[in-house]
């Protein structure tokens, strides 16, 4: 179909109205074209306009219309949208990013990615999870907001405030519908038997039977399923919608000890987070978009394949835990497929951060398997380990098999994106971190309305990336990886400048080099914190005053 000549029923109809009240109710074959574009393939046959000629027939001719546009407009149906963020998987973890130095079998994601598009510098917002969470659905960083460093845990106050506008409720405005299932990690506000505030991990003020507020289901989600937080914090009981499945009269520790289920086991958690998605998916009809922020438990800890995946990678439980994240992907990808909805299904895989040390990184390196492949660091770290992620796309309707992206984009990029998807524009007092990446889809430069892309650590240390330079205000890693700011020697560089694309390990430090290109940097990145927003428009606040951009004392002032 010409994709530059739509068909407009409303337009037809009054073109109709004007026509028969011109022509007396007859319409002659050269007025007849001004009707129907020729790239939609509709002729008028001589029946037919002999029929045209008869004002009677003028009322099935709207109808003809109207079924004609609908068909016309197939173009313009939208899409549904999945989005499936693993949990600490490493650029290096999938097979097809990291050929060369990567022994783990990915073979649904390599899948997927044959099928649609790489993008190669694609980055979670933060190095860790609740922030890179807190960023991917709302389209703005998490330092605008209370969170500042580190994460929220079971049992905190929410982090999304009330009149923040999600991607999930965003896309609900216009007729989606929603659904979060598997890891929240923002903050609820659980019920208590007392009105007293939680205290540590294992509270016994717990109210299991009452309802949940300010969850995913008061944020745009018409459906959850999942768990409040990471897998090793409790509470051990999962939530559907606002309550929770049971009561957490049992203690468990799966790290960190507290109230659980008693049939509440961390290894059936990866296998039901994939049948619920691929329930949900099953339930969906054609009649109405949904949207599905599927948010797995894997492959962070606690590192638990299910028995018939252990043994599998001869890496470890690690490697097995990454093949069975695949294969609960690949899962869901052919519940899209059997559902008919595969071909215009905008299906985006990624993860929140890289690999976790936890992982036993180096045991898998002495094997030949580098987790973060080429890149520097791992989860919790400035250096791009710590947060250049997989990123790959399917939609068949609209994506090039094969094809692959070298811009540099962010998940906070989701909400701009999936407004130029539906071609309007992001709310005002929404996304104030968002740019559609929906260009770079078709092979096309995105058009940013911002200088640069802003990184942050574990440890709130901030890196800003523009173009092939990348300024990191820390002397190390910023996070976990070693050296960290207490190890460097003193007389050490105050911070680090990379070219990324001469030296992608970030190993060459060009500081003292280029003067210049730092304090450019620099005043671009406090410029975009202090707007309250990085793309274009008028500033606005942040939820909180005076941000330590540079930690300790910036260097000659």
């Amino acid at each position: 179909m010409d994709r530059d000549a739509k068909f407009n029923c409303g337009v037809a109809i009054d073109r109709c109205l004007v026509i028969a009240s011109e022509d007396d109710g007859c319409f002659s074959e050269s007025r007849w074209t001004e009707l129907v574009p020729r790239g939609n393939r509709l002729c008028l046959d001589n029946s037919v306009e002999f029929l045209m000629r008869r004002f009677w027939v003028f009322p099935l001719f709207m109808l003809v219309c109207c079924l004609v546009g609908g068909v016309a407009g197939a173009d313009n149906v939208k899409p549904n949208i999945v989005v499936i963020l693993a949990d600490d998987l490493g650029y290096g973890d999938v097979q097809c990013l990291n050929p060369d130095r990567g022994k783990i079998a990915t073979p649904e994601m390599d899948a997927l990615a044959a099928e649609g598009m790489i993008f190669s510098d694609a980055h979670s917002a933060s190095s860790v999870c609740t922030p890179t969470r807190y960023a991917l659905l709302t389209g703005r960083y998490n330092w605008r907001t209370r969170l500042q460093k580190s994460v929220l845990y079971g049992f905190d106050k929410p982090l999304i405030a009330s009149d923040r506008l999600t991607v999930a409720g965003f896309l609900k405005q216009h007729g989606y519908a929603t659904a979060a299932i598997g890891k929240w990690h923002l903050g609820l506000d659980l019920p208590t038997t007392d009105g007293q505030p939680f205290r540590g991990n294992n509270p016994k003020n717990v109210d299991w039977k009452k309802r949940i507020d300010n969850g995913p289901v008061d944020r745009g989600f018409d459906y959850f399923f999942g768990i409040s937080a990471s897998l090793d914090m409790p509470p051990y009981v999962y939530i559907e919608n606002d309550r929770f499945v049971g009561e957490g009269t049992a203690t468990k520790a799966f790290r960190r000890k507290g109230p659980a289920e008693p049939d509440f086991e961390a290894v059936d958690v990866l296998p039901m987070i994939g049948k619920k998605t691929v329930e949900y998916i099953g339930s969906q009809s054609e009649s109405q978009p949904f949207f599905a922020y599927v948010a797995l438990n894997s492959p962070h800890t606690p590192i638990l394949p299910s028995k018939e995946w252990q043994g599998r990678s001869e890496l470890g439980k690690y490697g097995d835990f990454v093949m069975q994240t695949d294969a609960v992907i690949g899962d869901i990808a052919d519940a899209i497929d059997a559902a008919g909805f595969g071909e215009n299904t905008l299906l985006i895989v990624t993860s929140d951060n890289g690999c976790s040390k936890a992982a036993g990184i180096g045991a898998m390196v002495e094997k030949g398997h580098y987790p973060s492949g080429h890149l520097r660091g791992s989860k919790a770290d400035l250096w791009d380990g710590g947060h250049r992620v997989p990123f790959l796309v399917r939609w068949p309707a609209e994506v090039a098999a094969g094809t692959r992206s070298d811009e540099v984009v962010c998940q906070t990029d989701l909400m701009a994106t999936c407004a130029d998807v539906l071609g309007v524009d992001v709310p005002d007092g929404a996304g104030e971190d968002s740019v559609s990446f929906k260009p770079a889809l078709h092979g096309e430069p995105i058009e940013s309305t911002r200088a640069g892309v802003i990184h942050h650590s574990i440890g709130g240390y901030f890196a800003y990336r523009q173009g092939k330079w990348k300024l990191l205000l820390s002397k190390a890693s910023g996070g976990w990886s070693s050296p960290n700011e207490r190890q460097m020697p003193a007389g050490s560089p105050p911070a680090q400048l990379y070219d990324m694309e001469a030296d992608p390990g970030e190993t060459n430090n060009l500081y003292a080099a280029h003067p210049e290109v730092v304090e450019q940097l620099l005043g671009l990145l406090e410029a975009d914190v202090n707007r309250g927003r990085s793309t274009e428009g008028a500033p606005v606040q942040n939820d909180v005053d005076n941000i330590q951009i540079w930690k300790g004392k910036r260097p000659n002032g």
